[in-house]
């Protein structure tokens, strides 16, 4: 015997699990934080802590550059309803300076990430480094004897083909 399923008219409406109540989000309420100074004095405190100047110093020997931390900082902070977005974006400067300092006395070498990159992360000075060196070889190749004779190329008229449906017939 077939049984029919009924449909479930009391389920969740698809997408209610990717919504809440206004105001139940930290972001969505007055941040804690709402002046620049106060955000920096925030910071200030946090950074120069013994174990997140210990993460901080982990962190800058991987590699990580240094603007990518202090934007991922801000953010998390701004998420959990510390201070807005607005004064997250003016205390960046400082949060970089900041672990810039951390990083000078703790001897590491860091990247900041302020570098103008290309798309796929190589820097303006690598380009017209390598661009340089094409170039160079690109001289050095035209300046060699000719070993082969060049012949003229000679283009070849093709002649056009009806092909499908929708095409014309030449009359």
């Amino acid at each position: 015997m077939y049984l029919r399923e009924e449909p479930l008219f009391d389920g969740p409406i698809p997408g209610q699990g990717l919504t809440a109540e206004l105001g139940s989000r930290p972001w969505q309420n007055p941040p804690q934080l709402s002046t620049v100074e106060e955000a920096i004095d925030y910071y200030v405190e946090r950074l120069t802590d013994e174990s997140a100047i210990d993460q901080i110093v982990n962190i800058l020997e991987m590699g990580v550059p240094i603007a990518d931390i202090a934007n991922a900082v801000q953010l998390g902070m701004v998420m959990d309803g510390v201070h807005s977005v607005d004064v997250g974006i003016l205390v960046i400067p400082v949060i970089i300076e900041l672990m810039m300092y951390i990083g000078d006395q703790a001897n590491v070498q860091y990247e900041t990430g302020l570098d103008k990159t290309a798309k796929d992360g190589i820097s303006d000075a690598k380009i017209v480094n390598i661009t340089s060196k094409l170039k160079q070889k690109i001289e050095e190749k035209d300046s060699l004897p000719k070993t082969k004779e060049e012949k003229p190329e000679v283009e070849e008229k093709e002649e056009d083909k009806s092909v499908g449906l929708m095409s014309r017939r030449k009359v």
